[in-house]
C-alpha cells in the first residue's frame, strides 16, 4: 500500500471517529458506566441478603435446637421427679 493511500485510510478513519463522536457514540459511556454500577450494587446487595438470610436461618436453627434441648431436659426432670416422688404401686 502506498503512503498516500495509507494517509487517506488514516484520514478516513479519523473522520469516521470524529463523526461518531458528533453523533453521540461517546455519550454511551455514561449509560454503560451507570448500568455497570447498578449491576455491581445489585449483586452486592443480593449477596449481602443471601449472607444475612443464611445467618438468620442459622440463628433460627440454633434457637430451635435450644428449645428442643430445654424440652428434653424438662421431660427428663419430670421423669426423675415422678420416679423418685411419684405414687408407689
Amino acid at each position: 500500500m502506498s503512503s498516500t493511500s495509507r494517509a487517506w485510510v488514516v484520514a478516513a478513519t479519523v473522520g469516521a471517529v470524529e463523526a461518531l463522536k458528533d453523533q453521540g457514540i461517546c455519550r454511551w459511556n455514561y449509560p454503560l458506566r451507570s448500568l455497570h454500577q447498578r449491576a455491581k450494587i445489585h449483586l452486592r446487595s443480593a449477596s449481602q441478603t443471601r449472607m444475612l438470610s443464611s445467618q438468620s436461618s442459622a440463628a433460627v436453627r440454633n434457637q430451635l435446637r435450644e428449645e428442643k434441648a430445654k424440652q428434653s431436659e424438662e421431660s427428663l426432670r419430670t421423669v426423675m421427679y415422678l420416679s423418685c416422688w411419684g405414687p408407689n404401686n
